[in-house]
C-alpha cells in the first residue's frame, strides 16, 4: 500500500485536514480519511486536490501552436485556421505523432491535468490509404499517453463529410476520412488496452463532417455506456449552415434527431439559444468548454451563467493547446463571463459562493463524466489521481483552505503544481516530469522536421 498525509486536502464535500490518502498497486484509491494521524514513513504535503480531466483535445495540434498569429489578406477566422491545421495533419507521421503527443502530455501533468480525452480523426496515411493496421496513428497517441503516464480516453473520429448536405470531403480531408465501420474496427482494436488507466469511445467530428443516421448507428453500436463526444456550435457560420440544410439549429437538430443523453459530451456548444441551453443543462449530458482555444480562434462565449443556472454540467479542454494549463481555462472562462456580464463571480451559486471551488469541482465532475473513467475526486475506488501544490510558494503562504483554488487560479503565473501523481504514480516531482528531457529530445526531433511548414 502507498500512502501521502495531506495537512490540507480537497475532498468531495470541501477542504479538510490532516487526510491520509492510500492506494494500491493497480492505482486505485483504497482509503481517503480525514482526521488521521500523521505515519511514520509517509510523505508529506501541505495541499492536495484532485488532478483535472483534460476532456477535448487534438494533440497533434500542439505542433502548430503559435504559428497562425499573422494577419490575412482578408478577416482571420476558425475557417482560415484551419487551412494551416490541415497542411500540418497532412504531413505528420505515426513517429512523429507519438512524439508530439507524448510532449503535449508532459506538460499538461506538469500544470494539473491527470486524465485526458483525446478526440482522434488523423486515421489515415498523407496519401488517405488506410494503414497495415487501421489502428496505427490510434495506437500511437496510445503510446504516447503511455510514456507520459497520463489517463486517457481515446475516442476515434467519425469525419465522412466537407459539410452540410453530405458534402464530398476535399483532398487535405482525406488523412480524417472514416465510416462507421472503420471508427467501429479501430475502437476494436484499442479494447486490449482498456483498464484503469485507458477508457475507448467514440466521436461524430460535428454534424457538418457526420450525417444524423450515421451519428445514431456509431451510438447504437458502441458497448453501451462508452463516452460520446462531438464538436457542435462552434462557429456563427455553422449554424447558419445547419439552419438552411436541416431546419434546426445544430444542438436542436443533434437532441431532435439523434438525442444525447449522460454518455455525451457537446464540445464548445458555443452558440445557443435559451431552449437549447435548457435542453442541454436538462439532457444529462456535458458541455465540453475550450477557452483558451475558443477565443484564439474566435469563436465567441459560451452562455455559462443562463447554463449553471439551469443545473447543466461542464468540463474544460485545451482542445487546439494554444495553453496546456487547466488554470488558465478556469480563469477565462471565468473572465470571459465577466466581460460578457460586466459584473464579477459570475462561476458560483448562493450556496457554492467560492468560483475557484466551484470551478475546479464542477470541471472535475463534468471531465469525469466526459472520460468514462473512476476519475475526478479524492474518495476510494477512484483513480489515484491528485496534484500536490507548493506550499512553500508565496501565493500560498498563510492561506486559509476556502482561499487556496482562488490563489491557485486567479492569482499570478507562477505554476503552483509541485507534485502529480496519476494512476498511483509520481509522474511529476519538483515541477518536472520524470521523462522530460527523453520525451522533450523526441519532440525537439519531430518538431525540427515539421517546422518548415509556415502561414
Amino acid at each position: 500500500m502507498m500512502a501521502l498525509f495531506a495537512r490540507h486536502a480537497l475532498l468531495p464535500e470541501g477542504w479538510r485536514g490532516d487526510v491520509l490518502v492510500e492506494w494500491d498497486s493497480k492505482g486505485d484509491l483504497v482509503r481517503v480519511q480525514a482526521g488521521a494521524s500523521p505515519r511514520l514513513g509517509v510523505a508529506r504535503a501541505d495541499y492536495v486536490v484532485p488532478g483535472m480531466v483534460n476532456l477535448h483535445s487534438h494533440a497533434f495540434q500542439r505542433a502548430m501552436g503559435g504559428l497562425t498569429e499573422k494577419l490575412g489578406d482578408g478577416p482571420d477566422s476558425f475557417w482560415t485556421w484551419r487551412e494551416l491545421m490541415y497542411r500540418f495533419a497532412g504531413r505528420i507521421s505515426p513517429a512523429q505523432l507519438e512524439a508530439i503527443a507524448a510532449q503535449l502530455y508532459v506538460e499538461c501533468l506538469r500544470h494539473g491535468y491527470t486524465s485526458v480525452c483525446e478526440f482522434h480523426y488523423l486515421h489515415r496515411d498523407p496519401n488517405g490509404a488506410t494503414y497495415a493496421r487501421p489502428a496505427e496513428m490510434a495506437e500511437r497517441i496510445a503510446t504516447g499517453a503511455q510514456q507520459a503516464g497520463i489517463g486517457m480516453t481515446l475516442l476515434p473520429v467519425l469525419y465522412s463529410h466537407a459539410g452540410f448536405g453530405e458534402q464530398p470531403l476535399r483532398p487535405e480531408q482525406q488523412r480524417f476520412r472514416s465510416d462507421v465501420a472503420l471508427v467501429l474496427a479501430i475502437a476494436e482494436s484499442l479494447e486490449q488496452l482498456r483498464g484503469g488507466q485507458f477508457e475507448v469511445g467514440a466521436a461524430p467530428h460535428s454534424l457538418r463532417a457526420a450525417g444524423a443516421a450515421q451519428v445514431r448507428e456509431l451510438a447504437a453500436s458502441l458497448p453501451h455506456g462508452r463516452p460520446l463526444h462531438i464538436h457542435v456550435a462552434e462557429q456563427q457560420a455553422e449554424v447558419e449552415q445547419c439552419l438552411a440544410a436541416c431546419g434546426k439549429r445544430p444542438v436542436e437538430y443533434l437532441m431532435e434527431r439523434v438525442g444525447v443523453d449522460e454518455h455525451w459530451c457537446l464540445v464548445h456548444a458555443t452558440h445557443l439559444v435559451d431552449e437549447e441551453v435548457e435542453a442541454l443543462a436538462t439532457s444529462g449530458a456535458v458541455a465540453g468548454l475550450c477557452p483558451t482555444t475558443e477565443a484564439n480562434l474566435g469563436d465567441g462565449l459560451f452562455p455559462l451563467a443562463s447554463y449553471i443556472e439551469a443545473g447543466g454540467q461542464f468540463g474544460i479542454g485545451s482542445d487546439s493547446h494554444v495553453s496546456q494549463s487547466p488554470v488558465e481555462e478556469l480563469r477565462w472562462l471565468e473572465y470571459g463571463q465577466r466581460l460578457l456580464r460586466q459584473r464579477r463571480n459570475v462561476a458560483a451559486t448562493r450556496d457554492r459562493p467560492d468560483v475557484g471551488q466551484y470551478l475546479w469541482q464542477e470541471a472535475l465532475r463534468g471531465g469525469a463524466q466526459a472520460a468514462g473513467r473512476r476519475v475526478g475526486a479524492l474518495e476510494a475506488g477512484r483513480r489515484a489521481d491528485l496534484l500536490v501544490l507548493d506550499g512553500a510558494h508565496p501565493n500560498l503562504e498563510g492561506v486559509a483552505d476556502e482561499d487556496v483554488l482562488g490563489r491557485f487560479i486567479f492569482c499570478g503565473n507562477d505554476n503552483l503544481v509541485r507534485d502529480v501523481l496519476a494512476g498511483g504514480h509520481w509522474v511529476v516531482q519538483g515541477a518536472r516530469h520524470i521523462a522530460q528531457d527523453a520525451i522533450a529530445e523526441r519532440y525537439r526531433h519531430a518538431i525540427h522536421q515539421l517546422r518548415e511548414v509556415r502561414p
